[in-house]
């Protein structure tokens, strides 16, 4: 590893831990992705041509812009798509979507509360992926938690149940999508092996959470939405019709994907199109007093509402991300766990896990997929064991720090979760479940064979 290589990863590591330590700096954690962003990037062009070797003389800044623009093409995938579904989450909600889920939820007991939203959590994010589950709990969170403190435990264990949730469903996370696209994993493969794992990820920190919340619920009785008393407003009919075309449009995002073999960004701009297009039509007939009285449901309204800063820190974090991985210091990391490991699948993927909740999963999955080749028979063979465990580890692994993967950031993002406060309480928690559905996955294919 050369000094250069070095120093870029020190700066990634000082980055990190200013955004760990935000809760006593009091600066913004999206100020300080983007400083370690750009102080990556910046080294990196002290001499290129160590990492890139056509960056030289005249063709330095064409060659690393290009490698930048590629990392900022895979970037923007991820925030238009995080923008485009929290705006039709938010547009469902703020038309009445949820309150049926709400209901359906509501109990006294907060630990009657915090199983169903375990559940209903991880299922969701089977089968929609668990960064839009994320948002879609958040909001129904929201209507029916007042008290902050409990709010963060329900939130964290959102996370932790749609990573968990997502690792074993072959659309749920984005590290599942590739392996599965590769062929090193099947869908029936990888339900039937990493179910039961996954289960006991999200389980054992729920048991442990449970303990957190004692007492009862006092719900609130006032609403953040407008009463739809006359013909000005949506009928019955307007709302229920923006709900499916809402839910049933994110449900339909990784089966446009698997038709049109389109990044899933584009499926949730179709969907926000559609919805912005019908409920344009909707509000065309309201009177002047209607139209002020429902203006926050108009989306061009909730746009200017995104939350800039969440978008800006996944810029910064992922970009940051890029540049170690265009160093190839994440490569160098797989390769050199592999040797120090003496490929014990379990303690690689392992440390894979681990690694994924401070560096993004995406590219660590695909630098193993680099480095292992798919084999005929064996640990490497289509749904063997090494492919199997990844798909776990780098799922929940994630969610051991917060900002260890999409669902995270976008919780950290709405409920100003801040890093130290869910490194102290929650990550002990994940582990805890992490290492036992390890356990679980070990006794189940190597103990029990099955």
């Amino acid at each position: 590893m050369t000094t250069l290589t070095i120093c870029i990863v020190a700066a990634f590591i000082l980055g990190y831990f200013f955004i760990a330590i935000e809760s006593v700096t009091k600066i913004n954690k999206a100020a300080i992705a983007l400083l370690m962003f750009v102080g990556c990037w910046t080294l990196f062009m002290i001499d290129p041509a160590q990492y890139l070797p056509d960056a030289v003389g005249d063709k330095i800044a064409l060659v690393v812009s290009g490698a930048i623009e590629h990392h900022l093409g895979s970037t923007a995938t991820t925030l238009f798509f995080l923008m485009g579904a929290m705006t039709i989450v938010e547009l469902v909600d703020q038309n009445g979507g949820f309150n049926f889920v709400r209901n359906m939820l509501e109990t006294k007991s907060k630990r009657k509360l915090l199983w169903r939203i375990a559940w209903l959590t991880f299922i969701l994010s089977a089968i929609l992926d668990n960064l839009t589950t994320s948002i879609v709990m958040i909001m129904i969170l929201r209507k029916l938690i007042t008290k902050r403190r409990d709010r963060l435990i329900y939130a964290s264990l959102v996370i932790i149940a749609a990573n968990s949730g997502g690792a074993f469903s072959p659309i749920g996370d984005v590290t599942t999508i590739m392996l599965w696209n590769k062929g090193l994993i099947t869908a029936p493969g990888v339900i039937k092996e990493i179910l039961v794992p996954s289960i006991i990820s999200m389980m054992i920190p729920a048991l442990l959470l449970q303990t957190k919340l004692k007492g009862n619920i006092k719900y609130s009785k006032n609403k953040n939405t407008c009463e739809v008393t006359d013909a000005d407003h949506l009928n019955g009919m307007q709302r229920k019709l923006i709900f499916f075309l809402g839910v049933g449009g994110l449900i339909f995002v990784p089966i446009f994907k698997s038709i049109t073999h389109l990044p899933p960004f584009i499926g949730i701009l179709l969907v926000l199109g559609v919805l912005w297009t019908v409920t344009e039509v909707f509000y065309r007939h309201l009177s002047e007093t209607s139209e002020k009285g429902c203006m926050q449901k108009r989306v061009t309204n909730m746009l200017s509402r995104i939350d800039m800063s969440t978008i800006l820190f996944f810029l910064g974090i992922l970009m940051a991300v890029a540049a170690l991985e265009e160093i190839g210091a994440l490569n160098l990391l797989g390769s050199g766990l592999n040797v120090w490991f003496d490929g014990n699948h379990f303690a690689v993927t392992g440390i894979i896990g681990v690694l994924s909740s401070i560096v993004d999963n995406v590219p660590l999955v695909a630098g193993c997929m680099g480095m292992y080749p798919m084999a005929e028979a064996g640990d490497f063979a289509q749904d063997g064991i090494f492919w199997q465990l990844l798909a776990y580890c780098a799922g929940v692994g994630g969610s051991m720090l917060i900002i260890g993967s999409a669902a995270g950031v976008v919780v950290m993002g709405l409920e100003k979760i801040t890093f130290g406060w869910y490194m102290k309480h929650i990550s002990w928690i994940v582990l805890a479940g992490y290492l036992a559905g390890m356990l679980a996955y070990y006794l189940q294919r190597v103990v029990l064979g099955i």
